[in-house]
């Protein structure tokens, strides 16, 4: 009789551990961060019709990457927790602490279980509070711990490196189109340090708005409103590009200075119509 294969529980959790990060690192990355009047979800997803933000209650919404059809059923568990308990005691007891932890349950039974693989998400949970210290930011990894976040987070694809761009420069009191630059910006930047360009089209926005009279804080931000935002999240830094060459024309003569405006217009000219992207992005989700 042969005997039987062992791996002890140390080395399984391991590897379990090891295949959800790698699944999830072939996501694209979702960042949120706190403004000055709630929560804002940006994500980069050219997708319209499959959501990796979404809405759970009044206050609450949750944001993922990894596989769709995992997280999806955890979304779809998160409703029905939350309209359960809100009809059974009262919408006020439906909170983003309670959800989050429905969720560590949920996700560290099927981590720890050795009858089935391990999902390859990671999730977050955000509740807007009335007052920008009352808001709460979670965030679940795949073996369902929940780590309290403050400020700003990031998960999926090169969610470290992003991460430590966020926390050198977020900051509190920042405007909805300060903190959606901020979020793109950080989303921009591949692996290999340099930079894409990400459009409107290839983004998911949405928001958590304590300025909002409705019960139902979460709005989707869409089409020319989104546009709107990240042009004028663009306009400060295409003021000072613009102050710099016109300084750098006056120390030349008149002559050369014409001539330098010409030809930096016309490069700047040619760079928008050549409508070069950055190199393509992970997989989608």
């Amino acid at each position: 009789m042969s005997t039987p294969f062992y791996v002890s529980p140390q080395q399984a959790m391991a590897d379990r551990a090891e295949y959800a990060r790698k699944g999830i690192a072939r996501g694209r990355s979702v960042v949120v961060l706190q403004y000055t009047d709630g929560v804002v979800f940006v994500a980069e997803n050219p997708s319209r019709a499959l959501h990796k933000v979404s809405e759970i209650y009044d206050r609450i919404a949750f944001a993922a990457v990894g596989k769709y059809n995992e997280f999806e059923n955890l979304r779809i568990g998160g409703v029905r927790y939350a309209d359960l308990r809100g009809y059974t005691y009262d919408r006020e007891d439906v909170t983003a602490r309670g959800l989050a932890n429905v969720y560590a349950q949920t996700l560290g039974t099927i981590f720890s279980s050795a009858a089935e693989k391990p999902y390859e998400v990671e999730l977050i949970v955000a509740e807007v509070g009335a007052a920008p210290e009352d808001d709460q930011i979670y965030r679940l990894p795949h073996d369902g711990s929940i780590v309290d976040e403050h400020g700003s987070v990031a998960v999926g694809g090169s969610a470290d490196q992003i991460s430590s761009y966020l926390d050198q420069r977020h900051r509190d009191g920042m405007t909805l189109a300060e903190a959606l630059k901020l979020a793109v910006d950080s989303l921009s930047r591949d692996n290999n340090g340099g930079e894409r360009t990400l459009t409107a089209e290839q983004l998911e926005v949405a928001t958590l708005d304590r300025t909002r009279p409705q019960k139902r804080k979460f709005k989707r931000i869409l089409g020319r409103q989104l546009s709107r935002l990240l042009d004028e999240s663009g306009g400060a830094d295409a003021g000072d590009a613009a102050d710099a060459d016109a300084g750098a024309g006056e120390s030349g003569t008149a002559a050369e200075g014409a001539g330098d405006k010409g030809a930096k217009d016309k490069g700047t000219k040619g760079k928008g119509a050549s409508g070069e992207d950055g190199p393509e992005g992970e997989p989608l989700l």
